[in-house]
């Protein structure tokens, strides 16, 4: 397979389109010693950023201490716990927690709501009602 190349293509253009390529005797040696340059670099980076992290992480566990705030992780943890504990023992999945004063409240509203509609009913329709 060759391909016709017009008289001003130069080398480069040549080897991008697929045509004879110059054969460099270190290019094998030279390009491992730049995929190992890059693989140090990177792990260079890699421990420079982790010690980073690090260092920031003591400032802010000095802040959770010292506000008494917890982590993320481990408020879901002691959720987790409680969950597991309340739920220990039973074969139904975990009952959902209702609100102090949900439920009760509709059905007195619900009456209250009834009995002011038939104060204002007249005297016959009322009795109707009540029985």
């Amino acid at each position: 397979f060759s391909l016709l190349l017009s008289p001003g293509a130069t080398k480069d253009m040549g080897k991008m389109l697929g045509g004879d390529e110059e054969k460099d005797p270190d290019a094998a040696k030279k390009e491992e010693e730049r995929q190992e340059a890059l693989r140090q670099q990177e792990e260079e980076r890699k421990a420079k950023y982790a010690k980073m992290e690090a260092e920031r992480e003591v400032m802010r566990q000095g802040i959770r201490d010292k506000y008494g705030i917890k982590k993320k992780e481990e408020k879901e943890a002691e959720a987790q716990a409680a969950l597991e504990a309340n739920a220990e023992g039973s074969l139904t999945r975990p009952k959902k927690a209702i609100p102090p004063g949900c439920g009760d409240e509709e059905e007195e509203e619900e009456e209250s709501i009834l009995d002011t509609v038939i104060k204002y009913l007249p005297g016959p329709l009322q009795d109707m009602f009540k029985k």
